[in-house]
C-alpha cells in the first residue's frame, strides 16, 4: 500500500539527518523532494504545492528539542499535515433513520457491487443491523446474479426485479419490501456510469430524488489516481454525495486519490477496501493511513483485528490447557484459523511499526498455512489430541497423506513442541508473578 510514496518520502527526510537544526535551506531541499514524491503519486500540482507550503510554514522557526532530531520533527509535521489532507478524523455513516437508505454510485469497474455486499456484511456483523441489498444495475450482464451470489455469501437478502428495466421503479419496490420485512438498512447498488453520460447521470439523480437517501457513497478505484479525483468532482457536482470509498487499495496504488480527494470535493473518505474477501473492508482513519504512508505501521488497527477474532471464554480455556501442558494440534489449528480470518498476512505484518520496509521485498505466500493444515488434517483425532504418540511410522503415514515429506512433518512437530514449551514458560511466569504480587499485598497489610 503506497510503497512508492513511502520510499520517496523516506529518502526526502534523510536530507535533514545530521543537521542540528531546521533552516530555510534544508527545509526547502527536503520539501522539494516531498513535493516530487507527491507528484509521482499522482497528486495534483496545486495540492502538492499547497501541502508543502503549509509544512514549510510550520517547520521554519520551529524549536528543535534536544531529544528530537530535525528529521524526526519534520516527519511529525508532515504526518500531521497528511492527516489533515486526508480529512483529519474518521467520519461515520448516518444510520439514525429506520430504515437508513444508502445509495452507491461510481464508475464502471470501480467495485460498487462487491463493496455493496461488503458493506452489508459489515453493518450486519459489526453494527447489528438487518440490511437489504437492492439490485439497481439493469445494464451490466450478470450484475444482478453477482449481487445475489455475494448476498448469499454474507447471508443478506437481495431484492431484485428481473422483469423491470427501470431502476427507479425497482428501487421504490425494494424500499417497500424492506419496510414490510423489517430491514433497517437499505443498500442500493447502481449501474456504473461515466460523468459525461448525461442520460445515465440523469438516471442516478432521479434515483436520488425518488428515495431521498440518508447516505450517498461514491466508490473510487484507488488505482486510477488523479483521474478518480476528477471524476469524483463531476459526480459530486451532480449528486452532492456524502462520502468516498476507496477500493482495490491492496493493488498497485500510488496514493493520489487518497491524498487529493478530500481537498477537491471536501467530502470524507469513509471506507477502504483491500481484497476480494467479504470481510476485507475497513473504516478509514486518516491518522492511521498517515502512519502507514510514513512507515510507522498501524498497531491500533492490528489490535482491533485481533480483538474481532478474540473469544474471551475460549482464551481462558486455552490458557488452562497451556498451563497443564495439554495444548495440542487441534488448538494449534484453531489458532491458525483465527489468524487467517484477520486478513492478508503480509498486510498484517506491515501494520507492526518498523516491519513494513523489512518485508516489502519478501514474497509471503498467502497459502503458507496450507501445508501445515494438510499435515494436521492427516493426523487421526487421537494423534492431534496427544502429539506424544507420533512415532516414526505414524509420521511417514501423515507425510504420505498430506502430500508432504517426512522432513516437513518432523519440522512441524519440532516447531509445535518448541511453541508449546515457550507458551508454558510464559504462562508459568505470569502465574508466579501474580502469586508474588498477592503475597506482597498480604504482607503489606
Amino acid at each position: 500500500m503506497f510503497e512508492g510514496l513511502s520510499d520517496k518520502l523516506d529518502r526526502a527526510f534523510k536530507v535533514l539527518k545530521g543537521h542540528g537544526h531546521i533552516t530555510e535551506i534544508n527545509v526547502a531541499e527536503t520539501l522539494k523532494d516531498v513535493r516530487k514524491a507527491l507528484l509521482d503519486a499522482d497528486v495534483s500540482f496545486k495540492i502538492a504545492k499547497q501541502f508543502t507550503d503549509q509544512v514549510k510554514e510550520k517547520a521554519i522557526g520551529e524549536n528543535v528539542l534536544t531529544s528530537v532530531s530535525p528529521g524526526q520533527l519534520m516527519i511529525k509535521i508532515v504526518h500531521d499535515e497528511l492527516t489533515m489532507l486526508m480529512g483529519g478524523q474518521k467520519t461515520d455513516l448516518n444510520l439514525k433513520a429506520d430504515p437508513a437508505v444508502i445509495l452507491i454510485a461510481g464508475l464502471q469497474g470501480s467495485g460498487k457491487t462487491t463493496f455493496s455486499a461488503k458493506l452489508a456484511s459489515f453493518l450486519k456483523t459489526k453494527r447489528g443491523k438487518n440490511p437489504l441489498l437492492i439490485a439497481g444495475d439493469v445494464y451490466r450482464p450478470a450484475a444482478i446474479e453477482q449481487l445475489n451470489v455475494l448476498g448469499e455469501q454474507v447471508d443478506v437478502k437481495v431484492f431484485s426485479d428481473l422483469e423491470s428495466r427501470e431502476p427507479v421503479k425497482i428501487v421504490k419496490k425494494g424500499l417497500a419490501y424492506a419496510k414490510d420485512n423489517g430491514h433497517n438498512v437499505i443498500i442500493i447498488d447502481t449501474a456504473g456510469r461515466l460523468a459525461v453520460d448525461e442520460e445515465m447521470m440523469n438516471e442516478i439523480f432521479n434515483i436520488k430524488q425518488a428515495v431521498n437517501p440518508h447516505e450517498i457513497l461514491f466508490v473510487v478505484d484507488s488505482m486510477t489516481g488523479q483521474d478518480a479525483v476528477n471524476t469524483a468532482k463531476a459526480f459530486n457536482d451532480r449528486l452532492d454525495f456524502d462520502g468516498v470509498v476507496l477500493t482495490k487499495l491492496d493493488g498497485d496504488t500510488r496514493g493520489g486519490a487518497a491524498l487529493s480527494i478530500k481537498s477537491v470535493v471536501n467530502k470524507p473518505i469513509k471506507f477502504v477496501s483491500l481484497g476480494e474477501k467479504m470481510d476485507a473492508l475497513d473504516i478509514f482513519y486518516p491518522e492511521r493511513m498517515a502512519d502507514r504512508i510514513l512507515g510507522m505501521g498501524d498497531i491500533v488497527s492490528l489490535v482491533e483485528k485481533a480483538q474481532e477474532q478474540f473469544d474471551e471464554e475460549e482464551a481462558k480455556k486455552l490458557q488452562k490447557k497451556i498451563a497443564k501442558n495439554q495444548f495440542n494440534f487441534d488448538d494449534f489449528l484453531a489458532q491458525i484459523k483465527q489468524i487467517k480470518k484477520m486478513g492478508n498476512v503480509k498486510d498484517l505484518i506491515g501494520m507492526i511499526p518498523g516491519m513494513g520496509k523489512a518485508i516489502r521485498d519478501l514474497d509471503i505466500d498467502e497459502n503458507a498455512f496450507k501445508g501445515i493444515e494438510a499435515i494436521i488434517h492427516s493426523m487421526t483425532p487421537s494423534e492431534r489430541a496427544d502429539p506424544s504418540i507420533l512415532t516414526g511410522g505414524r509420521r511417514k503415514r501423515i507425510a504420505a497423506g498430506s502430500g508432504t515429506n517426512i522432513q516437513d512433518v518432523n519440522k512441524l512437530i519440532k516447531q509445535f513442541d518448541d511453541t508449546r514449551r515457550m507458551m508454558k514458560m510464559v504462562t508459568s511466569s505470569k502465574g508466579r508473578n501474580m502469586a508474588n504480587m498477592m503475597r506482597n499485598m498480604r504482607q503489606s497489610n
